[in-house]
């Protein structure tokens, strides 16, 4: 007799206006079982995750729960009946401590003395172990993620929806959350969990869903899969390989240097650098590896000029840049791409050819504007055309305002209408977030590509498998401090993630294997992702 599926969704579609994000997608859950969620960017996972969390109606289509029919109104409804869900983006105030951020997602009127020891029980219990009076501000990122989890279970969920959960963990770290969910699997849970890491999908889930424009395009067991199968399921197409040749350094100028740089917070909760000291030299690309939160965003805003510090602390193509501003830098061959796409790097309300102005107008040649006033728009729209073509952006209209655009497809823009100024040196701050395998093969092999035409680039990453794809040397961030650049070939995950702890540089040379020097685990293996 065939066991009632614990989530059972048939048939479900849903429309925004003439869009249909969810084409009669079926997904069954069973009872005990880590379920993956696959699917390139764009695909309609989390549209799917939305309706079977009761954040969103679907238009059509059956939702059933142990074998009967429910509505989903909104996720208090869908958390009553044992769905939890742990965000990828935490929702946590980083001036409260901890109890006092799970009690805002409990009932009112929770003894705080006792939730606090329900938190700190639940946490050691499966191997999460926090305190419940810790602030927030003072914590990890792995730690804080920790908190969604605990606050999750402390409603005793019976589903448990985990969104891209590895994505900002050290690889011990993540060692420690797949314990967790392996645990939570064998008292009866089920976990449904997105992830764009293929090798880690294969290694820990028992059965996957994988969509593609919205519509069902299989279900399959990841462990007997491989990561390129995986991928061509998800894109429908073999993805292609990243190629990295050896570079060539031979009498090649230093473009970037950062030199005993130190940078004071802007924020109370801002990270300070400290003694920052780093060369790059035209052909090569640097790496920079570290869990979020410490100190990436302030280190891209002292490169690229959005923060000044003292003049000689930064210096490009031999001029002292520390002092000056954005455009300055700009104007001697700087380029730079920051993390937030639709914050940080475009307007969404402009049309392409005008966002392609929005970095270029002071260091182009010819200029983009008469007079400093009038847009040549014949001059913008055909530099934002041969950068379509070149990075396949695919769009309804010629010149689409960025904000139409989907991820994947807004990133490729971002990069290229960088790298189409043939930079002599980029800064480029998480490359491929969020972006489909074939998305994410075509900005790496770009960034590859640019680094042997004599460009020096700088890749500030989160993304281990990434790093270790496109990269020269590696540099691990850690609390505003930089380790010392090594080549790939002398780094490993193990290594990497030492010093992403803290751990001296020293010592996490001690930790290495002294075996084959290139990368030999499930966290780097295959090069191969999908979002």
């Amino acid at each position: 007799m065939t066991s009632v599926p614990l989530l059972e969704a048939k048939g479900i579609c849903k429309s925004f206006g003439k869009l249909l994000a969810n084409d009669a997608v079926d997904l069954v859950v069973q009872t005990g079982e880590i379920h993956a969620l696959l699917g390139e960017n764009g695909a309609g996972k989390s549209t799917l995750v939305k309706i079977l969390y009761g954040s969103l109606e679907p238009t059509s289509g059956e939702i059933f729960w142990k074998g009967k029919r429910v509505n989903l109104s909104d996720p208090a409804h869908a958390r009553k009946l044992g769905i939890g869900m742990v965000f990828q983006h935490f929702s946590l105030f980083d001036s409260l401590n901890v109890v006092e951020n799970i009690a805002l997602a409990l009932p009112k009127g929770q003894n705080m003395k006792e939730l606090a020891s329900r938190i700190e029980s639940v946490s050691h219990d499966y191997g999460l172990p926090l305190k419940a009076t810790s602030l927030v501000a003072d914590l990890s990122v792995g730690e804080r993620q920790r908190i969604e989890i605990v606050r999750c279970l402390l409603q005793d969920p019976q589903l448990i929806i985990m969104d891209e959960p590895t994505s900002v963990l050290t690889p011990q770290e993540a060692e420690l959350l797949f314990k967790t969910l392996k645990r939570l699997a064998g008292e009866g849970r089920s976990i449904l969990y997105i992830s764009h890491r293929l090798e880690e999908v294969q290694r820990l889930c028992d059965k996957a869903t994988i969509l593609r424009h919205g519509k069902l395009v299989a279900h399959c067991v990841p462990s007997r899969e491989t990561a390129s199968s995986l991928a061509s399921l998800m894109v429908g197409e073999n993805v292609k390989e990243v190629k990295r040749q050896k570079a060539d350094l031979t009498d090649a100028p230093i473009r970037l240097r950062l030199d005993h740089l130190d940078l004071l917070p802007e924020t109370p909760f801002a990270v300070e650098l400290k003694d920052i000291s780093l060369e790059l030299r035209g052909g090569e690309l640097v790496a920079i590896a570290g869990v979020a939160g410490n100190g990436q965003s302030e280190l891209f805003d002292a490169i690229s000029g959005e923060r000044q510090t003292l003049a000689d602390c930064i210096i490009i193509n031999d001029q002292p840049v520390g002092a000056k501003g954005i455009t300055a830098r700009r104007r001697l061959g700087a380029a730079f791409v920051p993390e937030e796409r639709l914050t940080h790097a475009v307007v969404p309300s402009l049309p392409l050819s005008q966002n392609v102005l929005l970095t270029r107008h002071g260091s182009d040649t010819p200029p983009m504007t008469r007079k400093g006033v009038f847009i040549k728009k014949t001059q913008t729209g055909k530099i934002g055309q041969r950068i379509s073509v070149a990075f396949d952006i695919r769009k309804g209209e010629p010149d689409p305002h960025a904000g139409s655009l989907s991820g994947g497809n807004l990133q490729k823009f971002v990069v290229g209408r960088e790298i189409d100024r043939a930079p002599s040196v980029l800064v480029v701050s998480q490359p491929t977030w969020g972006v489909d395998a074939g998305a994410a093969a075509l900005i790496r092999q770009a960034l590859i590509n640019l680094a042997r035409q004599g460009t020096a680039v700088l890749v500030i990453s989160q993304d281990l498998d990434e790093i270790f794809e496109i990269a020269d040397r590696i540099a691990v961030i850690n609390k505003g401090t930089l380790s010392r650049a090594e080549p790939v070939e002398k780094m490993t995950a193990e290594k990497i993630g030492l010093l992403m702890g803290g751990v001296h540089g020293d010592i996490a040379d001690h930790h290495t294997p002294d075996t084959d020097p290139t990368p030999d685990n499930s966290a780097v293996k295959g090069g191969i992702h999908a979002a």
